[in-house]
């Protein structure tokens, strides 16, 4: 039997208090930190 990941649980699971993250947690931050950042023209919203 192979392992299967939980996507949707690790999207939310940032590995508190250990050295890393796992994948799935780092590239969803790093795509909510994109749309966060105000000098990112990509993602500037309606009226700005």
């Amino acid at each position: 039997m192979s392992k299967q990941n939980n996507h949707n649980s690790n999207i939310s699971n940032a590995n508190k208090r250990t050295a890393g993250t796992n994948k799935t947690y780092s590239q969803n931050q790093g795509n909510r930190g994109a749309q966060l950042n105000p000098n990112n023209p990509a993602y500037r919203g309606k009226g700005k």
